[in-house]
């Protein structure tokens, strides 16, 4: 009150954020990670703070060791943190019971992983619509996979198992299994990582596909510079925690 007092006319009481501002899609705050074997303890991350928006493409890069796929888990309610918060669309993780996790794991948040995303001996529809069916959407799995495929281009590939799609195909219908849930959030771990640099650019407009049509934010973790810079931003975590 006394700052007020002296400041007269050229206070400014500070903004408060709209009541129905979007909350980011992912936080990370102060996330510590620590794994313990016999009477051996490994930090895999100190104190790492990140904040994802909606809609936003983040690359994530640093050294082999560096708690990048740890995060990943964490992000994605897989792994537990050992201090800090994590929080999904403005909820915190923390305060769920193991069938609320289980439910933000299944319907708000994908994961594409480097490679087999795919059951083997199921078509490309039939592992889309496994997706739908495992998140116990309200939605028809059968019509969600051919509309999820048909948005990638996948359609004519609908009948057809993995061994019968390219590296590329098969990592556009796991994008497309992801999609078909509507996420929240999408963490991806090295989608590029075995493919050509043709290949590489068609899962890259996949992923931006999927961004764009369903709102999704993306999160992906890579090695590649081509890859990182085709997103919106870079982060490099370095020993546990963001660099800079």
């Amino acid at each position: 009150m006394e700052a007020k007092a002296r400041l007269g006319s050229l206070y400014v009481e500070p903004e408060s954020p709209p009541e129905d501002a979007e909350p980011p899609a992912l936080e990370l705050i102060d996330v510590f990670k620590i794994f313990s074997s016999g009477s051996t303890e490994t930090v895999a991350l100190r104190g790492l703070s990140l904040e994802v928006a909606p809609r936003e493409m983040v690359a994530v890069v640093g050294p082999s060791g560096s708690g990048k796929s740890t995060m990943l888990s964490v992000a994605a309610a897989m792994d537990v943190p050992s201090a800090g918060e994590v929080r999904i669309d403005g909820r915190s993780l923390a305060r769920l019971d193991e069938v609320e996790l289980a439910r933000i794991r299944s319907s708000q948040v994908a994961i594409v992983f480097q490679s087999e995303n795919l059951w083997p001996t199921l078509t490309a529809a039939e592992s889309v619509a496994a997706c739908v069916r495992l998140a116990e959407l309200d939605r028809d799995p059968d019509e969600a996979a051919m509309e999820s495929l048909a948005i990638f281009g996948l359609e004519q590939r609908a009948r057809n198992t993995p061994d019968r799609l390219s590296g590329g195909e098969q990592q556009r219908v796991a994008i497309a299994a992801a999609a078909a849930r509507r996420p929240r959030l999408v963490l991806a771990d090295e989608p590029t990582g075995e493919l050509d640099r043709a290949n590489e650019a068609i899962v890259l407009d996949t992923l931006k596909e999927l961004r764009d049509t369903y709102q999704s934010a993306v999160v992906l973790i890579t090695h590649s510079r081509r890859v990182a810079a085709s997103c919106d931003r870079v982060v490099e975590i370095v020993d546990g925690r963001v660099a800079g």
